[in-house]
């Protein structure tokens, strides 16, 4: 098991200050050498640094401590203090964090990114704190697009009747169930041997994560229709966060920023090579060309999410509203 360690410096700082020690445990589903796995080290590298070692901890890798599910409830009672997050499971169980679950709410990747680094991420982030759960950034994950092992996706029409698996959100589901497929929620884990053996006929995600994986063995049609752009969350627990002092919180989030940056370039470099890789490995990539046809079936998954969780029409308005 790899992970960051406590170093003796950080230690021996408290010898010598008197001040508490806050050893932080952190959670990530990602291995080693992967973009956020290195945002995250380099995050709690450089905090013990600039906190004069007053936070230091150590960080588990491969989803070791369990799945995110495990992890989100850990780090509301406290268990965990810091974790990459994606914010598609999270929405069961923080409804608001469902906004970027909905398809097609971003126009792009740096439309995301325009949204959440203004006041938008802020008001997100202060919605999920009230769950235990705050955002000291937002690390990129791409765009998700579909991907199969019978033909390419090129019309709505194309889904029809064909099994995907989705992430445990019941806004995927009713994503998949609007393009007439079937969608069978199942742990990340499970997905390789459930394409190798027909239990589904395909999944829907980044590059990376479909190059990573070797999913491309056993899918090789990738369409390109970017339905969801869900980011992933440098998030800390409210506890542990409201333990520390405003010069250390201040100090935490200048690193959280160079840490979302650090993340974002890894992450631009590890899309381009992933594809480099599947496309020699004989994956056909098309480019959805009618993503209009695609995003007006969402009409009704986006009634549900906002009869279930009213606040998210008032997000959807003002994430429509930033250029």
């Amino acid at each position: 098991m790899r992970k960051t360690l406590i170093t003796s410096m950080a230690m021996a700082s408290i010898a010598f200050s008197g001040s508490a020690f806050s050893a932080w445990t952190g959670w990530n589903i990602h291995n080693q050498n992967y973009p956020i796995t290195d945002a995250l080290e380099s995050f709690m590298e450089n905090a013990e640094k600039v906190t004069d070692g007053r936070v230091g901890g150590t960080l588990y890798n491969g989803g070791v401590l369990g799945s995110q599910g495990d992890a989100i409830q850990m780090m509301q009672i406290g268990s965990i203090q810091f974790a990459g997050f994606s914010l598609g499971p999270m929405g069961t169980a923080i409804p608001e964090a469902n906004i970027v679950s909905l398809p097609f709410i971003f126009k792009n990747v740096d439309h995301m990114h325009r949204v959440l680094d203004g006041p938008f991420g802020e008001r997100l982030s202060d919605a999920m704190s009230k769950y235990g759960i705050m955002s000291l950034g937002w690390y990129d994950a791409g765009s998700r697009s579909f991907y199969n092992n019978a033909k390419p996706i090129v019309n709505p029409s194309d889904v029809e009747g064909m099994k995907f698996r989705v992430m445990n959100n019941e806004l995927y589901v009713g994503m998949i169930e609007a393009l007439g497929g079937n969608a069978t929620p199942m742990a990340f884990n499970e997905v390789y041997q459930s394409l190798k053996t027909g239990v589904v006929d395909g999944a829907e995600n980044n590059p990376p994560s479909y190059e990573s994986t070797n999913h491309y063995e056993v899918a090789k049609y990738y369409s390109l229709s970017h339905h969801l752009i869900i980011p992933e969350c440098l998030c800390v627990s409210t506890k542990a966060w409201n333990e520390l002092s405003s010069e250390d919180q201040t100090a935490l989030k200048v690193e959280a920023k160079k840490s979302v940056a650090m993340q974002r370039g890894l992450w631009s470099k590890r899309e381009a090579q992933s594809r480099s890789i599947v496309e020699k490995a004989g994956v056909e990539f098309n480019e959805v060309a009618d993503i209009t046809a695609f995003s007006s079936a969402m009409k009704p998954v986006y009634a549900k999410a906002i009869k279930e969780t009213p606040v998210l029409a008032s997000y959807i308005e003002t994430i429509q509203s930033i250029d």
